[in-house]
Order: C-alpha cells, then structure tokens, then sequence
C-alpha cells in the first residue's frame, strides 16, 4: 500500500486517547452544528431546533437519523470494550484492489485492538420487518480477501485475527443470508445481542469483552496464553474432571456463559442468568480487601482442545491421576457452569493475575448435563426461579424417554419459539425464563396440551394420532411452529389496533391467546373430520389457507367488540376466563358456520345461563331484603311511629294489607304470622319512593350516572322497574342474559356493597 494512502487512511482514524472524546458524541441521541442567524429558517425547515443562542450564532440540534443512531450504538459498544483504534465518522473508506486504489468500501464501524480486528457493516429499520440482505452479502463476495490485505498493509506489525461482523436491528435474518455470511466467514449480531453485551458491559465493564470475543472467535487460537497447569484427574458421576488451581484471567478468557436470555436463543439450551452488578461488586470489593473464595469454580471442557501428562510420580492406593493439564488455548472452550459471580470479580483487580481460584474442569459434558449439574448445584438456592427451571426442565425432557415428557418440552419449545423469533408477532412478549413479560409460557403449554394437536398419549404410548404430532417430536415442533407464525400473523395483519393498544386489548392476555390457539385446534379437526383438508399431509401454507375463511368472523367480532363486551371478556380471569374467551371465539364461528359444532359448545352455554340464572335471582333476593329494612327505616325516621300509614300509599297498603290477610289463613301459629310490610314487592317500593322521593329517596336511590337525566323522578326510578320484570321472571325457564347480570351486579355493587356511589353519596357532596 502507497505511503499518501496509509497516511490518509490513518487520518480517518481515531486512536486511544482520541475515542473516549468522540465516544461522548457517539452516545448522544442528537446532533449539533452552529449557524449564523440568517440560516436558521432553512434550517428548521430541515428538521433542525434551536439548541441554545450564541452571542454570534445559534447553536442547532437535530435527533439522528435512524441508521446513524444504530451505527453510533455498534461503535460505542466496541469503543467501550476498549478497542484501541477506530473509524472517526462514516467516511472511512478502505481499498479493496491493489492495482486500482480508488475501488474502495465504505466501512460503518472499524474496531481494532492489540490482537483483533472488526470490519462492521450496519443494516437498521425503524419498524420490526423482514431482512433481505442477499445485494449487500454478495457485494463482499469479491472484495473481502483485498478489504484483508488492506488492512495487513496498514498494519504490518502483528498477525490479528480479523472477523466481518453483519449487525442489524429490527430485522429478522434468513437462512439464506446466514448461508451467504457463513461464506464470508462473518458473524450476525442483531439487537438482542447488541443490548446483551450493552448490559453485560454496564455489571461488569471491559471484561465483557471476554463474553463478546468467545462469541465472535469461537474456537479460535488465544496466542500467549499460558495454558500449563498442575491438576489431579478423576472420575465423578461418570465422567472424568480435573481439580487444578489458577490464575482467573486464564479462566476470563477461555471461559463463556451460557446466559439465558434472547442473544443466546441459538445456543439452546443455556442455563445461566445474567451476572448482578450489586453482587459482582460486592465480590471485587471483597477481593481487593483480602477475601477469598475456597469452593471450586466449576467448568465444562472438550478433550480435544486439552492434553494431560501424567506425572512420573503417583500414589497408587488412589484411582486419581497426578500431572499436568494443557488447558484449551481457544476462545469459548470453557463453559461456566457455576461460579460466575466469583469468576468476573476479579476481572477488574489486578489480582486475576496474582491470585489463583481452585477450579474443578469437567470433560464433555453436553449442555444438558450441564443444565442437570447446574440445577443440582442451585437445587435449595434462590437464584433459579420457577419460570427459569420450567423452561431448563423443557430442554432435558426433549431427549426423554417418556412420551409425555416430550410433549412437554414441545409445548415449552412452541412457546419459547414465540417469544424469542422476530417472524412471531409474539416476539418479545412471553415471559420466557427470567424475562417478565405480559404472557406466560405455561399459559401457551396449557392450551397446547389441551388441543387436538398432539393427540392423546400416555406414558410410552400414542394411544390417537394428533392434528400434527404423529411420533416425530422435530417435525411436530417445525409443523406447529410455521402453522401459530402465520395465524398470529393473520391477526396482527387484521387486528392492528389489538397489538398496538396493548392496555385494552383482549387478544394479547394470557386468556386471549389460550383461546386463540385452541380455536384454531378447533378449526383444524373441523377440517380434517370435513374431509376439506388432510391436515396431517398438507403443508402449513395450504393448512392456513383454508383457515382465514373461518378465522374471519372472530376478526370481525374483535373489531366491532362493543365495550361492555370487551369489559367481560377482559375482567373473567383464571382457568374460567381462559375458557370463556375460548368458548366465546367457537360460537362466533358457529354463528357464521352452523357446521361447526365443536364438542362441549352447547352443553357450556347451557350451564353458563343457569350460572348467571343462580347469581342473578341471588341478588336479586339480597336487594329485596336490603328494601324490605332500608325503606323501613328511612319511612321511619321520617314520620315515626305513623310511618306506615303516612309514607305507605293507599293503594299499596291495602294491597299489603289484604296480602297479609291470605297468607295468614294458612298459617297455624301466630308467630308464624307475617305483616303487611313484609308483602311489599319491587313495584310498590318504587311507587313508595316516587311518593316521598325529594325528602326521603333521591339521594340514596338515584342510580349514578343518572343523577342529570330529563324526566325527574319517574325515569330516575326506572331502574326498578327492570329489576321487578327479572325478579318476575321464572328461575327454572327463563336464562338471564350476560347484559341483565351485568345490570345486577352494577346494582349489588351500588346498593348493598356500596362500591359505586352516585354524586349525592359521595363524601364531599
């Protein structure tokens, strides 16, 4: 390389001292540039505002662009993991031809340090969509080998190990362009992965880089690594471990943990959680004043990647080996299984080289028996919560012996899937491990288990075929997996306002989804038992395609929902809301498909109305006994002792009267005996009140929400009139609609429990 173009390359490049000042800039949200006053209209047509006023000038911002904002997010991470060298701005261009100079690639991010160098190209959307990158992979094809002897040239003094990195945020990354960027020997980071190693670096600072090299140099050789250590060789549980004492950094660098969290999603199973930055303080803190810790650090390492000589001096009376253990010089050989916390806190203090931890090294353990030893070492300890053990618990049993294990860990995988894939407009949304979300995974198992997609099994035994479990756990997971991605699909396509109004939406609750997947298992065996479709044979595009029809109405009702309606669904909670969204969705697809006749339908509708008949003539009856005394006492202390002939119309008085009279001639003992006031129904309550209405009634029965409406006291008493046609209406015969028990309970809640008040009740009236 010609010395002008080094030196110019150089001049776009920031050194050490240079990137902490720019970094600051690089953080901000905004950008700035100062102008003279007579710009400032043209400006702020541009999107600029005034920042602050100059003595001469105008100080202007702006926010940045999206694509800018991302690349700056990619470049202070670097910067803050202490890359030594980097690009100034977007203006750094590298030569790809050694004949032709002026053929050059404009670079996002450069990044390099003492033993690494990172080419970056940054690729962003302001909305979650598709990617398709196959023009801007392809593009590398031919110039990746001279963007590397470019910078050989420009670097001459080491051998750095180089690694192109493909970052992206809000979009989703295809097999295919994984497959074109395996080609180019690159590495995706998307924004899972990008906010990951943001928090890992905000708990335990540059020695995250440790996390992110292990990530981007899998396997690949650490060069001046020390990596003789004495150790003693055994067996436990069946497998062959080392004990050995050393230096942490040897560890730091080796070392990766699987954290259980969204970047990580393709390595599953992973166990881990995140590192606590209270705690990994408290560790460095102890550390530095003299503490130590004397339990082991336990590892998981491949035999292929470490050698074991055996020392010439033994002790026969033990089965246990002395001699000296090569431990694996490659990034990412080590997995922590336990003692995280304790590891990285010495990342930061000098001790990492002048102390040594005892460190216990299992051989090949696979993930899983590393999830068993985890869970085994933390089994009686708070630091796993029972969401994280579920989902652990779903990667052991996928391998299991048990049928109805493997269901299990599908239900969970289907679930996890959701979650953690940007193709699921779940993503992001399930409560998956440690991540709180507003859905949870086990709702998801529930309804899954409860479908007709796997069948029924019993222990060892598919005792009946499912919709798409047939015996081959992977091919059911694919199957299912592609069949939710397009429903959910299809309803966020049409039901935008459900995902986007997350507070009143019914769709996007643990309730709403149950039912969603189990009328789509509805639909799917009305399908397959009409013979309109092979659901086991057919493809999941063919599948759906006959769905949509069926899923239309539920769309519709989802639209139009009134909202009272919205207001039901949404406060049924536990196992008879999740039913009821479920059996609600079936019949509005039955009220467009009479064929559609799902088991249980009718026969739960049946039972619901003498559900709501039982409540409704309950309160009924505790509103009757509450007139029978309020009504008395309120007539009392009015007139007192006359109270019954001065606030008792004639007409109803008599009719009391002579009511009384007929049931008494029935009755044998005089205390049986009853009174007048005791024959009063809802209607003579009502004309009771209507007669001493201002003095006595309106305050404490004037329904809220009424207190202004024209008509006085006649349409104020209304309300009993329809509370006397219920009452009249035959238990055994009459169903009592969801609308008239919610009139009820808006009583009950009014009357008797006094949660409501209208505005003469209230405190301050």
């Amino acid at each position: 390389m010609k010395e002008n173009i080094k030196i110019e390359l150089f001049g776009k490049l920031a050194s050490e001292s240079e990137i902490s000042k720019i970094l600051k800039h690089r953080q901000k949200r905004t950008i700035s540039k100062i102008i003279s006053s007579s710009d400032l209209n043209k400006c702020q047509t541009e999107g600029w505002e005034i920042d602050k006023k100059l003595k001469h000038s105008i100080k202007l911002k702006k926010l940045k662009s999206f694509d800018e904002a991302f690349e700056d997010e990619v470049w202070s991470l670097l910067a803050s993991m202490g890359y030594k060298i980097m690009n100034r701005d977007r203006t750094f261009y590298l030569p790809y031809d050694k004949e032709d100079t002026n053929l050059t690639k404009q670079i996002d991010v450069f990044a390099k340090d003492d033993e690494t160098i990172l080419v970056v190209e940054c690729k962003s959307s302001v909305a979650v969509r598709r990617g398709d990158f196959k023009k801007e992979l392809e593009s590398y094809f031919g110039i990746m080998e001279g963007l590397r002897k470019s910078l050989q040239a420009l670097f001459p003094e080491g051998k750095y190990k180089f690694k192109f990195i493909f970052a992206t945020k809000n979009l989703s990354f295809s097999d295919e362009d994984y497959q074109r960027l395996e080609k180019l020997n690159g590495v995706h980071l998307n924004e899972e992965n990008i906010e990951y190693f943001y928090q890992l670096y905000n708990q335990i600072g540059v020695a995250c880089r440790y996390q992110f090299l292990g990530n981007i140099f899998e396997g690949q050789e650490i060069p001046e690594m020390e990596n003789k250590v004495p150790a003693v060789r055994g067996k436990m549980g069946g497998h062959t471990f080392y004990s050995f004492a050393t230096e942490p950094e040897n560890i730091l660098k080796i070392g990766f943990v699987l954290h259980r969290n969204k970047a990580n999603v393709n390595m599953m199973p992973t166990y881990q959680r995140i590192i606590k930055k209270s705690r990994l303080n408290s560790i460095s803190n102890f550390i530095e004043n003299g503490g130590y810790f004397p339990n082991s650090v336990v590892i998981s390492i491949n035999a292929k990647n470490c050698n074991f000589d055996i020392a010439n001096t033994q002790v026969s009376s033990t089965i246990s080996d002395v001699g000296i253990l090569h431990l694996p010089k490659k990034y990412k050989s080590a997995y922590i299984i336990d003692g995280q916390h304790r590891l990285y806190g010495y990342s930061k203090s000098e001790f990492r080289y002048k102390n040594t931890i005892p460190v216990v090294a299992f051989v090949n353990l696979s993930r899983e028996e590393q999830i068993i030893l985890f869970m085994q070492i933390n089994e009686n300890q708070k630091n796993v919560s029972k969401s994280l053990r579920e989902t652990l618990n779903a990667d052991l049993k996928w391998t299991s012996d048990i049928l109805l294990e493997q269901l299990d860990a599908l239900s969970s995988r289907i679930g996890i899937y959701l979650g953690e894939n940007k193709k699921s407009s779940l993503y992001d949304k399930i409560y998956i491990g440690e991540d709180i979300r507003e859905l949870t995974q086990n709702n998801i198992k529930l309804a899954l288990k409860r479908s007709h997609f796997f069948g029924k099994i019993s222990k060892n035994t598919i005792e009946e075929l499912g919709l798409i479990y047939t015996g081959d756990l992977d091919r059911a997971f694919e199957k299912l997996r592609d069949i939710l991605v397009i429903f959910l699909e299809y309803l966020e396509k049409n039901l935008e306002k459900e995902w986007k109004e997350e507070k009143e939406t019914i769709v996007l609750t643990n309730n709403g989804i149950y039912g969603l997947i189990l009328i789509l298992s509805d639909i799917l065996f009305h399908i397959n038992q009409s013979k309109i479709l092979d659901v086991r044979k057919s493809n999941p595009k063919e599948i759906m395609s006959e769905v949509f029809t069926f899923l239309d109405p539920i769309i519709i009702y989802l639209k139009e929902i009134s909202i009272d309606e919205r207001f039901e669904l949404k406060r049924s909670y536990g196992a008879g809301g999740q039913t009821k969204h479920w059996r609600t969705f079936q019949r509005i697809v039955q009220n467009t498909f009479p064929d559609f006749d799902p088991e249980g339908l009718k026969e739960y509708f049946i039972k619901q109305e003498r559900q709501n008949n039982d409540r409704a003539f309950a309160i009924i009856r505790e509103i009757e006994t509450f007139f029978n005394k309020d009504f008395k006492e309120k007539l009392e202390n009015k007139f007192g002792k006359m109270w019954f002939k001065k606030g008792v119309p004639p007409q109803i008085s008599e009719d009391a009267v002579g009511l009384a009279y007929k049931k008494n001639l029935e009755v044998e003992n005089e205390e049986d005996e009853i009174k007048p006031w005791d024959c009063i129904n809802i209607i003579a309550y009502r004309v009771i009140a209507l007669k001493n209405w201002q003095d006595i009634f309106e305050r404490d029965y004037t329904k809220p929400g009424e207190e202004k409406i024209s008509g006085g006291k006649e349409e104020k008493t209304k309300w009993m009139v329809k509370l006397e046609s219920l009452r009249n209406q035959n238990v055994h015969s009459y169903f009592v609609a969801e609308e008239e028990l919610k009139f009820l309970e808006e009583l009950f809640d009014w009357i008797i429990t006094k949660k409501i008040r209208n505005k003469f009740q209230a405190p301050n009236a």
